[in-house]
């Protein structure tokens, strides 16, 4: 499949979907063509989400007036335009497989919000975040406010969220945004591809297990029953004797 504002390549287990459009940003084709392409990932283990001459600069405001214009004052209208935009960033959240945010440049509005939907987020040095929609008189609604919070912490969420003022990468990294932070984009990118390879040499339903207890909002004794039902499920003699051979490794 061809997109115009996205590219998704497969480099054995792993596969790439670039943000390719002008900075990164993301107006009618980027929304329709992301949950297209993720039909595309196969048997891919590990997805790598990033950006060529940036990560995002969000949403195309200019691009989207056409559909976002007409819908304003009614609410119904409305959220059936924003539907589109949640089932790109809500499917990237919903799939079974790892998914790494490769931030470099600046990650802005749309774009902060749809790394928040992935599992791991790496940037490099010249990384910026920004979550500038109140500036434009409106309120995040791509799941950003509903992310955040666990991810920084509901201050620091509201730090952003409500003075819209830019952090960086060393303050993303302090704040627990990102994990780790690279000195250039090209180690940045190294870095990803290390980190998906590592992945695919873990068992799929171990991965899978974990990042559906990760994110499941339930209940400590609910979310401790679930991952106890999957264990159950999904544990192999294999794995156990696998496990077993690990630890004797590690006491030698």
């Amino acid at each position: 499949m061809t997109f115009r504002s996205v590219k998704l390549t497969h480099a054995g287990e792993v596969a790439t979907l670039t943000i390719t459009s002008k900075k990164g940003s993301m107006g009618p084709d980027f929304w329709d063509e992301v949950p297209r392409a993720l039909t595309g990932l196969g048997t891919a283990r590990v997805l790598i989400v990033r950006g060529e001459e940036l990560f995002s600069a969000g949403l195309d405001v200019k691009a989207s007036a056409a559909s976002i214009g007409p819908a304003l004052g009614d609410p119904e209208r409305f959220r059936a335009v924003v539907a589109e935009m949640h089932a790109a960033i809500e499917g990237l959240a919903a799939l079974r497989i790892p998914v790494i945010a490769a931030v470099h440049g600046w990650c802005i509005g749309a774009g902060l919000e749809l790394i928040a939907a992935c599992d791991l987020r790496v940037c490099s040095r010249d990384a910026r975040f920004r979550l500038p929609e109140v500036m434009l008189g409106i309120t995040a609604d791509l799941g950003g406010l509903q992310r955040l919070p666990a991810l920084i912490g509901k201050g620091r969420a509201a730090h952003l969220a409500l003075t819209a003022e830019p952090i960086d990468a060393a303050t993303a990294e302090r704040w627990g945004l990102v994990t780790e932070v690279l000195d250039t984009p090209d180690a940045l990118f190294a870095r990803a591809d290390q980190l998906a390879a590592h992945l695919t040499t873990l068992p799929a339903q171990a991965l899978e297990g974990t990042k559906r207890i990760l994110n499941d909002d339930l209940p400590h004794a609910r979310s401790l029953a679930d991952a106890v039902t999957w264990n159950a499920r999904h544990m192999t003699v294999d794995g156990l004797q696998n496990a077993l051979k690990s630890q004797s490794a590690l006491k030698r």
